[in-house]
């Protein structure tokens, strides 16, 4: 209820003076902080406990809260909350390998490594040690992406919408780009390609329909002034049913015809063929560049499991011209993404090394019976908790990659399934998010799960902990 105008006017006279209430936190010492720093908490305290006054808010606000104490209290918990770091480490146990929200793909160890040693002193970024002279950051992957896909020459920039601007920048500002109309994709939050498109200053030529689109309908496009043709993987979603798609090798063989580039976003970006291991539909970037693409754009942080990074590959002649546009410097990588980078593309440089050890395709692959020994093994670490209200079961059912990578793929897992006797699914998953590190479960049929596939083997151990934590916790 809010206090009448009277008691309000008395309420806001009770708040102390900003240089009191810091001095007054000063004089406990419980924040060892920047004097300025306290003042701007308190500052902050003060002027939130007005407002609610002001408003009502807050459930009312009486004179025992306005105590010194108690707004003391509240000045140490904003500053515990400014100071303690807000980016940490999570517990994905949700299933989706490739979780955007969750930071996409885990680094493989060595690449962990190679940020560190790299970047905790100077490095050889820009500068080639042999010679004396400068060099370019370029310079540590592009021997390696040449090498991985075929291509004569790469680029790396920030990501892969950064990749494809830069592209249609570069070579099609002011000039038409043909492309399907299906293939005009939304990728992650509201980010609609052709918005990317247009803001290169290229004028998109759509052709087709949403199901169907013929070589008949991109050579009818094809005018004076048509920079490129562009093809789009369809790699965050699939049209099934009556649908006609144009492969690539076709529009390369019309590009060649009126002297066109033919570029393919892939999107996902896979450096292995992962069809034997029940991937269909997901061509490798060195397929691309065998069919003729002169630039192959993707992301670095989906199936190639590395960090975040959009690399650009293909004939040496488009992308110097790529080198020499003003985006690149805005666009371009810093030490960390090109530390992590080339230890992830060594990985690739043996196939069978780098399923083992790049985080993202390790767990795409691993077989369920292993998902589901993994979740047995946390089951009976917690077995014993029955009595507190929590129940425990091996649920089987299905994980996915993520992150606008095969779409069409559902993925066989083993989850725990965790239920309370007087708590909701949702009541528990709150409770998980909570916990220190925080938990990201899924909710299925009013239980709460938790796959064990993107939990890795040391994780168990953490996760028994926090839902050994839970049960009491649960109990109060």
């Amino acid at each position: 209820m809010t206090p009448p105008s009277e008691d309000r006017r008395e309420l806001l006279r009770l708040i102390p003076q900003v240089n009191e209430l810091a001095e007054f936190v000063e004089k406990k010492g419980d924040c060892a902080v920047p004097r300025e720093l306290l003042v701007s908490v308190a500052r902050n305290v003060c002027e939130s406990v007005r407002e609610e006054i002001v408003s009502g808010g807050g459930g009312g606000v009486g004179a025992a809260s306005l105590e010194l104490d108690e707004l003391a209290a509240r000045v140490e918990d904003g500053i515990g909350e400014l100071t303690a770091p807000s980016f940490r480490k999570v517990i994905n146990a949700t299933g989706v390998v490739l979780h955007t929200n969750l930071g996409r793909s885990p680094l493989p160890a060595s690449a962990i490594e190679a940020v560190r040693e790299t970047c905790e002193g100077y490095s050889n970024l820009e500068y080639r040690v042999a010679q004396g002279a400068r060099g370019s950051r370029q310079e540590h992957v592009e021997r390696l992406l040449t090498v991985l896909t075929g291509a004569d020459a790469s680029l790396v920039v920030n990501n892969n919408a950064a990749a494809v601007l830069l592209v249609l920048s570069a070579l099609a500002r002011d000039r038409k780009v043909v492309v399907s109309r299906g293939q005009l994709v939304e990728i992650g939050d509201s980010f609609r390609l052709p918005d990317i498109m247009r803001q290169s200053g290229a004028v998109l030529v759509e052709v087709g329909t949403t199901n169907m689109t013929r070589i008949s309908d991109y050579a009818n496009a094809i005018g004076p002034d048509t920079a490129l043709v562009m093809r789009i993987h369809q790699s965050n979603y699939r049209i099934v049913g009556y649908a006609q798609d144009v492969a690539l090798r076709e529009l390369v063989e019309l590009g060649a015809h009126h002297s066109l580039p033919v570029v393919e976003d892939l999107g996902s970006g896979s450096l292995v063929d992962l069809s034997p291991h029940g991937f269909e539909g997901e061509p490798t970037v060195a397929e691309s560049i065998q069919q003729g693409a002169d630039l192959v754009t993707f992301s670095g942080d989906k199936l190639l499991g590395g960090p975040q990074a959009g690399v650009i590959v293909g004939s040496s002649e488009y992308v110097e011209a790529l080198r020499r546009h003003p985006l690149v410097r805005a666009l371009r990588v810093d030490k960390m993404t090109v530390a992590a980078l080339e230890a992830t593309l060594i990985e690739y440089l043996d196939p069978t090394r780098a399923l083992r050890e790049i985080p993202s395709l390790r767990m795409l692959l691993e077989p369920a019976n292993a998902v589901k020994r993994r979740a047995a093994r946390l089951k009976r670490m917690l077995e014993g908790e029955q009595e507190a209200g929590m129940g425990y079961e091996l649920v089987h059912d299905s994980s996915c990659a993520g992150g606008g990578s095969l779409p069409a793929s559902e993925i066989e897992t083993w989850c725990l399934g965790v239920r309370h006797s007087r708590l909701s699914a949702a009541a528990l998953d709150e409770r998980l998010r909570a916990s220190s590190p925080p938990v990201m479960g899924r909710i299925k049929d009013d239980r709460l799960l938790l796959d064990l596939r993107t939990v890795s083997v040391r994780q168990v151990t953490v996760l028994a902990r926090v839902l050994l934590g839970l049960a009491p916790a649960a109990v109060d």
